[in-house]
This record gives structure tokens, C-alpha cells and sequence, in this order.
């Protein structure tokens, strides 16, 4: 009976070994929801297992194997549930995001807008050439004296004067031909198509710096929901070793070994630990919520890469200098175009050499000898008025110049100056910005990985401490007090050891943000 009874305590010191170790590598790689159960069918299992030593051995070896059978199948199922929802790359969220993001699909709708304005300003260059067909009817009353019709429209009748009025009316045609030709307008429309191609680079400089930032902000927020599903999941293992001292302590308090204050003080816990792991979860949807609304998604429920746990970048330099940044380049791209815009007031007040040429030909129901003498030689057809019969044509050069338009744009003028000047005080103060969060990411890089060296210490010297503090609680060696605190400190070193990877890559995308160069981020991160 000693013989039987030492290998039962002996199997009996391996199996909560292994079930330690379990519960250790559940806790890691998320199954941590299910070890509630679990911790139950163990209870049940030691019940079993007790009343199974007095069965020969087989039947002791059958009923193991039936748990272990049992238990596999938990996690397995556990595991299937996880298969089930599809994965998410950082990568994939970056193509979703930058290809659905309304604010970019406007920016392009920006850019194709000033593509055709461009063109448009390209044809300034073609003459102008009108043809025009107008027939009438009407008197051809004639009468001397001046007449200018500004304003209103003026009738351009031409006849004989009669010594009364005459009512007689007839059908008239005009068919006109005219072309006029800006051969030469000492570089206005030049500049004009300078202004247009300094709009289209300023809106492709505002596309490129929204996709760049947009990617920023995906990749910032995948980093940040990967940090808030691992904290629920160091919630939740803090809530099961609060559970677990909870039951220690009340089965204590129940047979008198500790005072039942020892019971209040563990159900607080177990509360306490409730409503963190309540505010994690709170902010967790809040984060989801954000993420999705960068993908452009109402809702994103996939599986995320955990591998970020596990590795580091390796290369934190890039030869991208600070006016290569995509934000550095809209800014210049906006002082380029106030700088064209100025050019094209100053250059509005030249003058124009134009080319010019008219042909017509006119019809008139009125014959050539229709006078005082003669009024019934006309024609009421309308064939016959429609009808030309005299042809004329013109052509000459003008040289036009409004001699007051210099006075005219000069305020204009010195109002782009000014926008310019504005430009590049905001181009300066980008620049400095970027160039301190530049030096402020090369520190976050050293700092978090000095921190990956030291989490791990703090982890194990933590794990260990609350080990035997809960070893040495359980038998009546210490106070709960003293069990809570290491409680409190393996729940910090878990947070730690969570954010410690995490801290290193948000580190080096600060960095990739302010150097501009994005593929230092997403190369190391899309590695894998």
C-alpha cells in the first residue's frame, strides 16, 4: 500500500504539473476563455481519478485516457472556431483601406479634374472661328444722326430716308464666316498653362500624401487593436488566478484557517478584476470601430497577425531625406503653385497681336433701286430675301493692350506674394515638426528595445513571485495582501510583455511617418 500509494502521489504531482503548463500555454496563445471549463473538468477529473485508485489498473489507465480524449476534443473545437474567421494581413488591410478610403477617391477626383483643366488651358493656343446664319424681316427705314447702342440691342437696317415713315417690310439673310487668332500674347497663355500644370502637381502631391498618411493611420490602428485583443487576453488570465485564489480563500475561510476578511477581500479582487477586463473590452470595440472605419468597412471581425509578438524589425535607417516626404512634397507643391499663379497676374496685363479675317454674304428683298422715287421694287418672298446676293470679306492684324490693367491687378499681384510667403511658413514648420519626431522616433526605437530585453526578467522574477506567494498563502505562510501583489505585478508584467514587441514596431512606424519612407515599415512588417 506505501509502494501504490507514493506512485499515486507522485502521478498525482505530474498531472498538476502539466496542467499548469497547460494553463500557461493557453493563456498565450488565446485559448484562455475555455480554461474556466477546463479548470472544472479537472476538479471533476481528480474526483474521478480518487475514486478510480481502488480500481485495478486498467480501468485507472482507461479513465485517463477518457479525459485526455475529452479535453482534446475542447480544444480542438476551440481551435476550429478560430479557423472559421477569416484572416487579415497587414498588408490586405493596407490594399482594403487606401482602395476604399472616400477621402482618396475624392483626392483622385481632384487630380482628374485639374488633368482636364490643364488640357483645356493647352487650347487657348487655337484660334477662334464662328460661323453664324441669321434671317429676318423687317423695315429698312434710314435716317441721319448719330447712335451708339451700349447696353441694348441696336437695329441695323439701312435704307433710303424717306421724307415720312415707311411701313414697307421684306425678308433679309446674313451668312457670316469669322476667325480671330491670338498669334502672340507675350507669355500669357504660357503662364496660363504653368498655373494649370502647378495645380495638377499639387493635387498629385495631395493624393500621395493622403495615401501616405492613410497608410500610417491603417498600419497605427492594426497595431493598436493587436495591442488591445492581447490585453483582454492578459484580463482574462487575470481574472482566472483571481478566481482561483477566490476559491482558495473560501474554502479557507470555510474551515477556519483564514478570517472571513481574507473572502471579502478576494471577491473584491474577483470584481475588480471583472470591470477591467469590462473597460479592455470597451476599448477594444472602440479601437475595432476606428480600424474599421479606415478599411471603409461597417464592421471587421477577422483574425489579425499575432506574429508581431514574436519578432522585431531589424533595420531602423533609411536613406529617404526629410524633402522626399510625401507631406514635405505637398507643401512644396503649394508654393510652386502660388508662384506660378503670381507670374500668371503679371503677365494678364501684356497685350495681344491678333490675326483677324470676316467673309459674309448678305440677301435683302429690297432691290439695288429701291428709293423714294421707286418704294415698289421690293420683294415680299421669302426665297427672294433669303437669297445673297452681295459678298464681302476682311482681314487685318490688331494689337490690343488695356493701358490701365497694370493698375488694375496690381494689388492682385502682391496678394499671391503674400499666399506664397504664407506657403512657406508652413513648409518650415512641417519641416521642423517632422525633423523632431524624426529624432523622437530614433528614441522610442531604443527605448523599446531596451524594454524587449528586460520584460522577459520581469516576467519570470513576477511569475515566480506569485507562485510562491500563492504556494506559500495555501499554507497559511502568508497574507492575501502579500498574494495580491504579486498577483498585481505578474498582471503588469504580462501588459508589459504584451505591449513590448508592439512598442518597437509603432516605434519604427513613428519613424517611417516622419522620414517618409513607408517601405521601412511595411517591408520588415510584411516579412515574415
Amino acid at each position: 500500500m506505501v509502494k501504490t500509494n507514493h506512485k499515486d502521489k507522485r502521478f498525482s504531482t505530474s498531472h498538476h504539473t502539466s496542467y499548469t503548463y497547460r494553463n500557461r500555454l493557453l493563456q498565450q496563445y488565446g485559448y484562455t476563455p475555455f480554461l474556466n471549463i477546463l479548470s472544472d473538468l479537472r476538479k471533476k477529473m481528480q474526483t474521478e481519478m480518487q475514486a478510480a485508485m481502488a480500481a485495478p489498473p486498467t480501468f485507472r489507465t482507461f479513465c485517463r485516457s477518457t479525459w485526455i480524449f475529452i479535453l482534446t476534443c475542447f480544444l480542438l473545437t476551440d481551435i476550429r472556431a478560430q479557423e472559421t474567421r477569416p484572416s487579415l494581413s497587414l498588408d490586405e488591410a493596407l490594399q482594403i483601406g487606401v482602395k476604399n478610403f472616400q477621402r482618396i477617391q475624392a483626392k483622385q477626383n481632384y487630380l482628374q479634374s485639374s488633368e482636364a483643366l490643364t488640357r483645356n488651358a493647352r487650347n487657348e493656343y487655337l484660334p477662334n472661328v464662328i460661323a453664324a446664319v441669321q434671317q429676318n424681316y423687317g423695315t429698312i427705314n434710314g435716317q441721319f444722326g448719330p447712335l451708339g447702342a451700349v447696353g441694348v440691342l441696336g437695329v441695323a437696317s439701312a435704307g433710303p430716308v424717306y421724307e415720312k415713315e415707311s411701313w414697307n417690310a421684306a425678308f433679309g439673310a446674313l451668312y457670316i464666316v469669322s476667325t480671330n487668332w491670338e498669334v502672340f500674347t507675350f507669355g500669357r497663355v504660357r503662364s496660363r498653362i504653368d498655373a494649370a500644370k502647378a495645380q495638377v502637381s499639387r493635387d498629385s502631391a495631395d493624393l500621395a500624401q493622403e495615401e501616405f498618411i492613410h497608410r500610417i493611420k491603417i498600419s497605427g490602428a492594426y497595431l493598436n487593436l493587436l495591442v488591445a485583443q492581447q490585453l483582454i487576453r492578459t484580463a482574462q488570465s487575470n481574472l482566472t488566478r483571481a478566481e482561483i485564489v477566490q476559491r482558495t480563500v473560501r474554502a479557507r475561510a470555510l474551515s477556519g484557517l483564514n478570517p472571513g476578511v481574507d473572502s471579502a477581500l478576494a471577491n473584491a479582487e474577483v470584481s475588480r478584476a471583472k470591470l477591467s477586463l469590462i473597460d479592455l473590452r470597451n476599448n477594444e470595440q472602440q479601437v475595432r470601430s476606428q480600424f474599421a472605419q479606415l478599411l471603409a468597412m461597417n464592421q471587421v471581425e477577422s483574425i489579425l497577425d499575432t506574429t508581431f509578438f514574436t519578432r522585431t524589425p531589424t533595420i531602423f535607417t533609411t536613406d529617404v531625406t526629410m524633402a522626399q516626404n510625401p507631406q514635405v512634397k505637398f507643401y512644396q507643391a503649394r508654393i510652386n503653385q502660388a508662384e506660378k499663379n503670381t507670374r500668371l497676374v503679371k503677365r494678364s496685363i501684356m497685350p495681344g497681336l491678333t490675326l483677324f479675317g470676316v467673309y459674309q454674304a448678305r440677301a435683302s428683298g429690297f432691290d439695288y433701286n429701291y428709293t423714294p422715287e421707286f418704294p415698289d421694287r421690293f420683294s415680299k418672298s421669302y426665297s427672294d430675301g433669303i437669297n445673297p446676293s452681295r459678298y464681302n470679306y476682311v482681314a487685318g492684324v490688331s494689337l490690343s493692350w488695356n493701358l490701365v490693367s497694370p493698375l488694375k491687378v496690381r494689388q492682385q499681384a502682391r496678394s499671391q506674394q503674400f499666399i506664397s510667403e504664407a506657403y512657406r511658413n508652413e513648409y518650415d514648420q512641417v519641416s521642423v515638426q517632422l525633423q523632431s519626431e524624426l529624432i523622437l522616433a530614433d528614441q522610442r526605437i531604443e527605448n523599446s528595445l531596451l524594454s524587449i530585453r528586460e520584460v522577459p526578467l520581469q516576467y519570470q522574477a513576477a511569475s515566480d513571485a506569485y507562485i510562491q506567494k500563492s504556494v506559500l498563502y495555501k499554507n497559511g505562510l502568508t497574507t492575501l495582501v502579500d498574494l495580491q501583489q504579486a498577483i498585481y505585478a505578474l498582471n503588469r508584467a504580462e501588459i508589459d510583455r504584451s505591449v513590448a514587441f508592439l512598442n518597437v514596431w509603432q516605434a519604427l512606424l513613428l519613424k517611417a511617418a516622419a522620414s517618409g519612407d513607408f517601405n521601412l515599415f511595411s517591408n520588415q512588417a510584411q516579412a515574415q
